[in-house]
């Protein structure tokens, strides 16, 4: 029987990314279990956490609301559930959460509405679905789901897909519900500054005046379950003070998500539009396919040299067959 390795990831410098890790920051436990069958992982956008510029307080809320998400997806896979059900529910967790640039916690636009974004893919039947710039939609990564498994379509987009989601009875709020305080001074101040401010952009603090250098941003899952199917699924709030009807790549099947039981599931976060051009995702997936490349080399060479050569940054999260 093979073996597999269930690591409970806590926070967010586990993601393979372009930039330097913190190891104090990193919260992980890593358990070997013979004939488990089954993994998953989780990220809440790339960066580094600076510990000396987080109170214990908010370091606590982080740790706690993440190993809450992930343990709802193990729970499911440890039953005997399947890889979609755990990443769905899973980011249910983290979208529900001002934490998180996803559902409640979005970014605002220049426009001070929110417009979210989400993807989810079967790496069975390669079957995805997506949503982009909804504005009603509680929970993007499910209506993502309901487009694959209830439509003949991939891709919905703004208020096509906040009716559809009404239409499938999905959770439906008034656009006031993804407001939060932090988010909305976050974009007086990058307005105040005419700059566009990624949610992973380490320059600049934006999202709350205890964290320095990191954006907690994009949200992701990928997951294995005991049938052998993989998984992957990203949600996002996109990016601060974006304009135009601007859409990164969280949303688009091959560069934010990607699933194939032939190679892995991946979930991106970074500079959405450097990753688009890459088709991060996929790519990782086709160099493990057709080149015979592990995982790590894959994602290594995407992410360290492809990505980066561009002059974009970000990271990934992803589990192999």
């Amino acid at each position: 029987m093979t073996k597999y390795t269930v690591l409970f990831t806590l926070l967010f410098s586990v993601v393979l990314s372009c930039g330097e890790s913190v190891p104090e920051a990193t919260i992980s436990e890593e358990k070997e279990i013979e004939k488990a069958e089954f993994a998953i992982i989780i990220h809440g956008g790339a960066g580094t956490i600076l510990k000396k510029n987080m109170t214990s307080e908010k370091e606590a809320a982080y740790k706690a609301k993440l190993e809450e998400a992930i343990r709802v997806g193990y729970e499911i896979l440890i039953n005997g559930g399947t890889s979609l059900d755990a990443v769905e529910k899973t980011i249910n967790v983290m979208e529900d959460s001002p934490l998180f640039n996803a559902g409640k916690g979005a970014v605002f636009t220049n426009a001070e509405t929110n417009e979210l974004d989400a993807s989810i893919m079967d790496g069975k039947t390669l079957n995805a679905g997506a949503s982009a710039g909804t504005i009603t939609v509680r929970n993007p990564i499910n209506l993502a789901r309901v487009i694959m498994d209830k439509s003949p379509h991939v891709m919905m987009a703004g208020a096509g897909a906040d009716t559809y989601a009404k239409e499938q009875g999905l959770s439906i709020v008034d656009p006031s519900y993804f407001y939060t305080e932090n988010r909305f001074n976050a974009l007086k101040r990058a307005m105040e500054s005419e700059k566009i401010e990624l949610d992973h952009d380490d320059k600049q603090a934006f999202y709350d005046p205890e964290i320095k250098d990191f954006k907690f941003g994009t949200v992701g899952c990928a997951a294995l379950d005991k049938h052998g199917n993989l998984a992957a699924g990203t949600s996002t709030g996109g990016m601060t003070n974006k304009r135009y009807g601007r859409v990164g790549d969280a949303p688009i099947i091959g560069a934010g998500t990607y699933a194939n039981n032939n190679s892995c599931a991946v979930s991106s976060t970074g500079w959405g539009e450097y990753f688009i051009r890459s088709m991060v995702a996929y790519d990782i997936s086709a160099l493990m396919q057709y080149k015979g490349l592990t995982l790590q080399e894959a994602a290594r060479e995407v992410i360290h040299t492809k990505v980066a050569g561009l002059g974009g940054d970000g990271g990934i999260v992803a589990v192999d067959k």
